[in-house]
């Protein structure tokens, strides 16, 4: 298949890309900077120069191809404050897509995410996001309605599939969430962890997350929900503490009221209790992780062995 990509040269989709051609497929990958166009031109995929905000050269990258994996997003809008504007950017975007492809039976998969999607519970695929939980932001609204207008155009001749990714997708080069926690550990001298540290998150390596995405193309179900999730839920707690026994660093819990001061702006997401189960995503496509899980990624050293200071949100 051909397969046009956004977010072909980032830290998944990059990854996303080597998976679909190890597999014998095209990837035609979206390029909104000379570097991101090199990369993808020297991985050997082809090249679509422009942004989100393009959207005839959406609709016809879209239009020319035999489906879309979606994985952009405007992180720097969303982290200067704007997430409002990058979730309608997200929106337009994908509808344009969607469009381009009404009729073809073509695959469209979206990634969206698993963080806070049934706080304290088990999250399945069948599970939907609670949008009283995200009370009025209408960013966050708006991002959850499109991933409902995705699984729902499946009516309209897509073979649409959401993948609902885990805070986590670990891997050497990593610079989310996880670099983050490090950088802060640095930055403030401590490990640390909220209250008792028990609330959980699911992981996944890049490269098993990747091969989720290929085969979601390849024959996800229309309007299916899958999980790439190889680790149900780690406890906060355990992440901290290997982060201070690599650091040399003093492990500390902190309270609600002094996270801030510590995480800054990942205090919203750092108590959140999220695991999630996966297991009808293997089951459906056969998709099994293969790769090192967070822990013991973690203990491998490489994300200590360059220094990484938290992102400046």
């Amino acid at each position: 298949m051909r397969l046009f990509v956004t977010g072909a040269s980032g830290w998944i989709g990059s990854a996303v890309v080597a998976e679909l051609l190890g597999a014998g497929h095209e990837a035609v990958g979206l390029a909104r900077s000379d570097a991101s166009a090199v990369s993808l031109l020297e991985a050997g995929a082809t090249v679509v120069r422009g942004d989100l905000d393009d959207l005839d050269v959406l609709a016809n990258a879209a239009g020319e191809s035999d489906g879309v994996i979606h994985l952009a997003f405007k992180h720097d809008l969303a982290f200067s404050g704007n997430f409002e504007a990058a979730a309608d950017a997200d929106r337009a975007a994908v509808a344009t897509m969607l469009d381009a492809l009404a009729g073809s039976n073509a695959p469209f998969v979206l990634a969206s995410g698993l963080l806070g999607m049934k706080p304290g519970e088990v999250a399945v695929e069948s599970d939907h996001a609670d949008a009283a939980l995200l009370g009025d932001a209408a960013g966050p609204q708006t991002r959850l309605a499109t991933a409902e207008l995705v699984a729902n155009f499946a009516t309209n001749g897509v073979r649409t599939s959401v993948v609902r990714l885990p805070p986590t997708n670990h891997g050497v080069g990593d610079n989310g969430f996880l670099a983050s926690i490090i950088g802060f550990a640095r930055e403030k001298g401590a490990s640390a962890y909220l209250n008792n540290g028990a609330n959980r998150w699911p992981a996944v390596h890049r490269l098993d997350s990747a091969k989720l995405f290929r085969l979601a193309a390849e024959s996800a179900p229309a309007g299916s929900t899958l999980h790439a999730v190889a680790d149900e839920g780690v406890p906060l707690v355990e992440v901290a503490t290997v982060i201070a026994r690599h650091l040399e660093l003093p492990l500390v819990s902190l309270t609600p009221e002094e996270a801030p001061a510590h995480f800054s702006w990942m205090t919203r997401f750092i108590g959140l209790d999220a695991p999630a189960s996966s297991r009808y995503t293997k089951e459906l496509l056969g998709w099994e992780p293969s790769h090192v899980g967070l822990l013991a990624d973690l203990d491998e050293g490489h994300y200590f062995s360059t220094l990484v200071r938290p992102f400046n949100h």
